[in-house]
């Protein structure tokens, strides 16, 4: 009896122990010892797959200890533990299942493992399993990245499994797609490859792209005889196609020993040379040899006796050429997954080509608004004075000096651009009206006097910011809140500095309207501007107007100045680098008339759009091309897009 309790007792025991070693990663690790101890990148693979995949409680500790250089081994033993510094430098050995401390050695009797970078990306990519689960946020987020990386099959199973687990909406979101991209790429069911590009096929992610581009990626192969059958074959190649020449087809023979390689003639010419025996060669004088004929002929020769490799000639190329099937096949070996892959490719290459149509509209209207804040100010002069302001560049050079003095004073950048937009208009405002008091007022009806001397102003206000400000750029900050860009999608996208400019330009165009309308000096600068001796016979200054209007549109220029600022290096030569622009806007669209501006902006800014992107690479070019198209325009259309009645018409 006692024998009995005995024996049951001892299974009981031998059960317990056997579970309780079950659930332990040292004897995994042993197992692998001398290959954990090498730690090298060619052979630790499989052991770290191995650890990973055991699904032991400690196996992520282990993982995480190995990576982070603090994992030991015991040299008596060689067991495995945790190594942390003791006293008097000693390691303190914490097992790796308990947690709990095992003792404490000499360096001397322990072994620290330093896993080089390569051992620890694998260990890493093990690593991301566990992180798919793990509570701590940033370690999912960590994991997802690590995904993006560097994706593999094994990586499918664990993040499916992790999906509904999920507490973070956001990451749920972005687990699905990755389970997408995965699924596409590595699944071994075809039906839910195709399923999952059926998904995905109207996204326009570089993701998406880059994961459906190796499933139609093709190798070029050659057999003899016919196309093999079985094979997920994408063309049947002809040799002398524009897409595939002769020359490409033997030389796929060649390296493919499947044909003997071509003898060039300048390798004919060296073997003859170095085969000449009493003045002849292959049973040929040297003075015959004076054609290509004569030549292949001697070679021809030292080939038959062995001395020369055997000469192809064209004949045997087309021989050899009609004799094998060229043809490209498909990497992926499924017909339906490339099919469908294609597919999709194509969708997602339409839908790209519509958004970067989209893409080029939203660059072309932001372009048209800077043109057309910036020549709004020109509009006025010019069409209300027939003055042509060649300083009105230098006007938009001052509102964005002013805005940087601004920001030098109150470092708040939301607040300093809030202030500097008005204080930009202020002082350009007084410096058009004393540039028109002092100069524009006795040079009226004299054109080419004003031109010159509004362009020694421009060359006079350039040097004067030289020597206030210096030679370097200065900057102008936007606020934070018009850092970035708007990004619809991973084609489409706008900077939010671009967005504020569009809507400041229509802000101006509306204060403008407003003026014109609603204003007394709206309906005097109306008068003056359809007849300019009637509105003085019913009391209306014209040069009062005329003071009040020059400021008007040059104060304009200056808030253009701060807006241009913010995204354009402010120099002395701001304003040189738009005047041109803002004269083009204003003729174009119609001299003096808000709408015609509005129009010439537009039209300028997506010609040259339009210009750049057929000729991205030069943009000097595109600009050149603009200004002929422009000038042929004004031929067949000299008074603009929207031609202005009364005084400004006239002259």
């Amino acid at each position: 009896m006692k024998q009995l309790f005995f024996a049951i007792f001892a299974m009981l025991l031998t059960c317990f122990t056997a579970t309780a070693q079950d659930g332990d990663i040292q004897p995994l690790l042993q197992e692998h010892q001398p290959l954990i101890a090498k730690s090298s990148r060619k052979t630790i693979g499989p052991v770290i797959d191995a650890i990973a995949a055991s699904d032991l409680p400690a196996a992520q500790r282990v993982l995480e200890t190995w990576g982070a250089k603090d994992m030991w081994f015991r040299k008596s033993d060689n067991l495995f533990f945790i190594g942390e510094t003791a006293e008097d430098k000693q390691i303190r050995l914490i097992d790796f299942d308990s947690g709990e401390i095992v003792e404490t050695l000499p360096k001397s009797d322990v072994k620290q493992l330093k896993p080089n970078s390569g051992v620890r990306a694998l260990i890493s990519s093990a690593l991301v399993r566990f992180q798919l689960l793990d509570d701590n946020k940033s370690k999912r987020e960590d994991a997802l990245k690590s995904i993006e990386r560097d994706p593999n099959a094994s990586l499918l199973a664990p993040l499916r499994a992790s999906i509904d687990a999920e507490p973070d909406a956001a990451l749920k979101t972005q687990k699905r797609r990755l389970e997408r991209l995965l699924t596409m790429g590595y699944d071994e069911d075809p039906e839910a490859r195709i399923a999952a590009i059926t998904d995905m096929s109207g996204d326009l992610g570089v993701d998406v792209r880059a994961t459906l581009n190796p499933l139609v990626a093709t190798k070029r192969d050659v057999v003899l005889g016919d196309a093999p059958e079985g094979m997920n074959i994408a063309e049947i190649l002809k040799p002398g196609s524009s897409e595939f020449s002769k020359e490409e087809a033997y030389d796929l023979l060649v390296s493919k020993d499947l044909a003997p390689a071509r003898i060039l003639p300048a390798d004919i010419r060296d073997v003859l040379a170095a085969n000449i025996e009493g003045g002849r060669v292959g049973g040929i004088s040297l003075a015959q040899l004076d054609n290509d004929e004569t030549r292949i002929k001697a070679y021809q020769a030292l080939a038959d006796a062995g001395i020369a490799p055997p000469f192809v000639s064209e004949a045997e190329v087309t021989q050899y050429l009609e004799q094998h099937t060229f043809f490209d096949t498909f990497s992926d070996p499924n017909i339906a997954v490339t099919t469908a892959a294609t597919e999709a490719l194509k969708e997602i290459e339409r839908k790209v080509g519509l958004n970067q149509s989209f893409d080029l509209m939203l660059d072309a209207l932001s372009l048209a608004s800077i043109y057309f804040l910036a020549a709004i100010g020109l509009a006025i002069t010019f069409g209300v004075m027939g003055v042509i302001n060649m300083a009105h560049g230098e006007f938009i050079m001052m509102g964005a000096y002013t805005g940087y003095v601004v920001q030098q004073i109150i470092p708040d950048h939301t607040v300093s651009i809030i202030v500097a937009i008005p204080l930009a208009f202020a002082v350009t405002f007084a410096a058009g009206v004393a540039m028109e008091r002092l100069v524009i007022r006795w040079l009226y009806n004299r054109p080419l006097e004003t031109l010159l001397a509004t362009f020694g102003i421009s060359i006079a206000l350039q040097q004067l910011a030289k020597n206030i400000f210096g030679t370097q750029a200065r900057p102008l900050t936007s606020p934070a809140w018009l850092d970035g860009a708007w990004i619809m999608n991973d084609v489409v996208s706008i900077s939010y500095i671009r967005i504020a400019i569009f809507f400041l330009a229509i802000f101006f165009l509306c204060v403008f309207l407003y003026i014109m309308k609603r204003t007394r000096l709206g309906l005097e600068t109306r008068a003056v501007t359809q007849n300019p001796r009637m509105a003085a016979s019913m009391g209306i200054n014209p040069g009062r107007v005329n003071m009040l209007t020059f400021g008007l549109g040059s104060g304009i220029a200056g808030v253009a100045g701060v807006a241009i600022g913010l995204f354009a290096k402010v120099t002395s030569e701001l304003g040189s680098d738009y005047i041109v622009q803002s004269f083009m806007t204003v003729v174009v669209g119609g001299v003096g008339n808000i709408w015609g501006t509005l129009a010439g902006a537009a039209m300028i800014g997506f010609l040259q759009k339009g210009i750049e992107w057929m000729n991205p690479s030069n943009t000097l070019a595109a600009q050149t091309y603009m200004i002929i198209f422009i000038i042929i325009f004004i031929q067949f259309r000299p008074r603009g897009i929207i031609a202005l009645k009364g005084r400004a018409a006239g002259d």
